[in-house]
């Protein structure tokens, strides 16, 4: 079975830091008395920081993050400022006004605490004066300005984006990864059910889990990849009496002699519906499997290990991996788990089954059925229980449509009521589910085959792939290019154009299913994102310079404003994963990818001569920074990227 929140900062550790009298790059309101000035003169040198190579350590922590980097920094002005609040944690944002770059908002927050209290204070402004009065010298910051309500806008030093951006180049972009509160993590998706087709929503929970997990590592999260298939219960007696039926030498068969799995399904489907004998000999099997008979236990397997071979279609041209530990794995583990449920007395008896009675929703949670059998309740118990305990994760996350969010609600809720996950949702262990809309069709309906049949994935992506390569071909890339180019180019463009037309929206929402849309060269698609990533691996190539070289020699120089703001928006990377990961939202990174690719185009590339002008080695650097970046976004997103079209 199976908009966007605020990003908060966990607090940042206290670190020892340089003094530095900020009063000189302050924009002083005429409501800022004189009197608090000299006070804050005096607080500021009265300040004991450590050394410079101390600080150089600690920003080390947070290389590419600069919304952290900033909070460390405020973290010390408060402590400073406001001594008598401790738990205050500084509230960093990204500024979208022409005043800064960034934004510390905690001056309004600060003054409704000390309001009507004895204070040196005399508005959120004065608030706002005394943060940056008290911040600590740091290379980050150019400048600072009050405004309005006690708003600190912060300019980021050109010299230090520039710095940032070049050692990222040396490092690598792993240096930018993001730092989370978690080691390890369970993502639980595709999951599909043995001897079924795999369906659009399938894709979707493929898609949007393989990019949440590749983010989770990225950000060093040890993510545990489980493919939750349904391979027990009661419709495995009747495939297996079916097999046995119309196969004698049933040992010896294949995916080839069965050939369709899903026809195969649907017949012995009809068969247990019509066929009363048939239907009482599947339900012994089913006793037998799941009493351990050889017999039913390999045939099982077989059936198990066709289907498995049709999903592994699917996910070797989506390139995702999986484990599979599907129900038949944990259900040895129920009768345990709901033995110590019962133990805690949260099992109750209820019309001849066993529930669990969740508050504020009004009906149970069945984990015993009146007949003595198990559900997919008895198994996501059982499955969270061996996930906390056993594997010891910490974020277990669940892809599935939202149509099950009442399920794993009420899961959820059991497991907190047991004391496996906290009373606060903020704290860890956590379980998350993530939720996502349907695929439409061009009607608006659920996305079907012209004879309503659920679409199969495999054609899906071979005609995306087909699609694609016919474009190609009507650029003339098949004279230019080899076969083996012209197919690796229209299989990275057909299946990343299937992937990203899922990704950009909010998983929530519907989106329809439109192969022309989705293959456009225009606009926010995989294909117009892939052919500006290989338009600035051309620039490079043309310029005939060797880019390693200039990564150790060559300075980045960000003079003129689109260069600038291309390296600004570059620095942003790091948090835009954190947020992304944290709200479990992939379609933030494919945001950030277009509007990189945006800010590439229009205000640096269009305005800055590249190739053969004076600035050329630091344009250069530039352009494969920006390549650098579209790459880790191409990856997170599960889209192999082109370097020539």
């Amino acid at each position: 079975m199976r908009g966007s929140i605020n990003l908060i900062l966990p607090p940042i550790s206290p670190s020892p830091l340089i003094p530095f009298n900020r009063l000189s790059h302050l924009h002083l309101s005429p409501s800022f008395p004189s009197s608090t000035s000299d006070l804050l003169k005096a607080a500021s040198r009265k300040l004991i920081f450590a050394t410079k190579s101390n600080m150089a350590a600690n920003d080390e922590e947070y290389a590419g993050n600069v919304k952290r980097q900033l909070g460390k920094l405020f973290e010390t002005s408060l402590r400073t400022t406001v001594p008598d609040e401790p738990d205050v944690e500084p509230l960093i944002a990204a500024c979208t006004a022409k005043f800064g770059d960034y934004q510390c908002n905690n001056a309004m927050g600060l003054w409704s605490k000390m309001r009507g209290k004895s204070t040196k204070f005399k508005g959120p402004p004065s608030v706002g004066q005394a943060l940056v009065a008290n911040l600590p010298q740091s290379e980050i910051i150019e400048s600072c300005s009050v405004a309005g309500a006690g708003f600190v806008n912060i300019v980021l030093s050109k010299n230090w984006i520039a710095k940032s951006i070049q050692k990222m180049l040396l490092d690598g972009i792993e240096k930018w990864a993001p730092q989370l509160p978690v080691k390890r993590a369970v993502v639980d998706f595709s999951s599909p059910n043995i001897a079924k087709e795999m369906h659009v929503g399938h894709l979707r929970s493929t898609i949007i889990g393989d990019a949440l997990a590749r983010m989770l590592e990225f950000s060093n999260v040890d993510v545990l990849r489980r493919n939750h298939v349904g391979d027990w219960g009661t419709q495995f007696g009747m495939l297996i009496e079916f097999l046995f039926e119309n196969y004698p030498n049933w040992e010896d068969v294949s995916e080839t002699a069965i050939g369709d799995l899903q026809a195969f399904y649907k017949a012995s489907k009809q068969r247990f519906d019509c066929d009363a004998a048939f239907k009482e000999r599947a339900q012994q099997a089913v006793v037998r499997l799941q009493g351990g008979e050889p017999k039913y236990r390999k045939a099982w397997s077989q059936i198990c290990e066709i289907s498995r071979k049709e999903f592994d279609r699917v996910y070797q041209r989506l390139g995702t991996q999986l484990e599979e530990k599907g129900e038949s794995f944990y259900h040895p583990h129920i009768p345990g788990v709901i033995k110590q449920l019962s133990d805690l007395g949260l099992v109750e008896e209820s019309q001849g089954a066993r529930v669990i009675f969740i508050e504020g929703i009004n009906i149970p949670l069945i984990v015993v059925k009146s007949d003595g059998g198990y559900n997919y309740a008895s198994t996501d118990l059982t499955a969270l229980w061996y996930r906390l305990n056993e594997e010891k994760a910490e974020w277990i996350i669940y892809l599935t449509d939202v149509g099950q969010q009442q399920h794993f609600d009420m899961v959820f809720k059991a497991a907190t009521r047991a004391g496996w996950l906290p009373a606060d949702d903020s704290g860890y262990p956590k379980a998350s589910h993530v939720g996502f809309g349907l695929v439409l069709g061009e009607d608006g309906k659920r996305f079907r085959t012209r004879s309503t049949e659920v679409v199969r994935l495999v054609d899906l992506l071979d005609e995306a792939k087909s699609r694609s390569k016919t474009a190609l071909i009507e650029r003339g890339k098949a004279e230019e290019w080899t076969e083996q180019e012209l197919e690796q180019t229209a299989e990275a463009v057909g299946y990343g154009a299937v992937k990203y037309a899922d990704l950009k929206n909010n998983r929530l929402t519907n989106y329809t299913f439109d192969f022309d849309q989705m293959l456009n060269d225009k606009g926010n698609t995989a294909v117009y994102l892939l052919y500006a990533h290989a338009r600035i691996c051309s620039i490079i190539r043309k310029s005939g310079r060797d880019i390693e070289e200039l990564k150790k020699t060559g300075t980045v120089v960000l003079d003129h404003a689109g260069e600038r703001e291309l390296g600004l928006y570059l620095l942003q990377f790091s948090e835009v994963v954190e947020e992304a990961c944290t709200n479990l939202l992939p379609n933030v990174v494919c945001e950030y990818l277009y509007n990189l690719s945006e800010i590439f185009t229009k205000k640096f590339y269009s305005n800055c001569q590249v190739v053969g002008s004076p600035e050329e080695t630091s344009r250069l650097l530039l352009c494969e920074a920006t390549a650098r970046v579209m790459r880790k976004c191409f990856y997170l997103l599960g889209i192999v990227p082109v370097y020539k079209i």
